[in-house]
């Protein structure tokens, strides 16, 4: 699955953001939010999804002796916020920024369930980017659950090759070029930043990979 930007060849942002769509356009406006502004937290109204134009957003909830889970560190292109579609009324998460400039497309349910209603193979789609989605969470639960931390990076790393990977011509190397930081992984996969670079040290001492912030290359005998 590539970038959601582009799920199944279809550009969510040309075919949601409801300022695309001329009966919407001239009521719609985006909103932007700094680093560490919450878009929605627990318990609030589930009345919009969201698509992220630009930034990042932070998806999780809190625990009930005050820790933060997170569920989701989601960027341009993704759509959140969706269980509103299937009738939910309270959010059970927090969705935040985690960028100073992050601009989102707000589109209310009822925007929603009119596009949906008047396309019935874009229905479709909707709701089986949101069956992949709920899928791929559950994965990583299972991963936290029953993976050690080494396991659980490997693991994550490959499904950054799948999300965000494409082979170098030259080398054969498997070339990542992701937009998270390693706080935003350690977050992901239930560990510490220091323990991330740690793990990404050893991975690159034992031939695995090499890296840098912006881009993990899987070496090409490791692949």
């Amino acid at each position: 699955m590539q970038s959601l930007w582009f799920f199944d060849n279809v550009n969510l942002f040309k075919v949601l953001c409801p300022h695309k769509v001329k009966i919407y356009a001239n009521e719609h406006d985006f909103c932007s939010y700094k680093k560490k502004d919450y878009i929605y937290i627990q318990a609030d109204a589930a009345n919009k999804v969201y698509l992220i134009a630009h930034g990042k957003v932070k998806i999780g909830y809190y625990s009930e002796d005050g820790n933060e889970i997170v569920k989701a560190i989601l960027t341009k292109g993704e759509l959140f916020g969706e269980k509103a579609i299937l009738g939910d009324e309270k959010r059970d998460e927090f969705a935040q920024s985690i960028d100073n400039e992050t601009s989102i497309c707000p589109i209310s349910v009822d925007t929603m369930h009119d596009l949906m209603r008047d396309n019935q193979n874009f229905s479709f789609k909707i709701y089986k980017f949101i069956g992949l989605k709920f899928k791929k969470l559950e994965r990583r639960l299972q991963m936290l659950l029953f993976k050690d931390t080494k396991t659980r990076l490997v693991e994550f790393i490959d499904e950054l090759c799948i999300d965000f990977g494409s082979d170098c011509d030259k080398t054969g190397d498997h070339v990542i070029k992701h937009p998270y930081t390693q706080k935003d992984i350690a977050s992901l996969i239930g560990t510490s930043r220091p323990t991330i670079n740690i793990l990404l040290n050893e991975l690159k001492e034992e031939n695995y990979l090499d890296f840098n912030r912006k881009e993990i290359r899987i070496l090409k005998k490791s692949a």
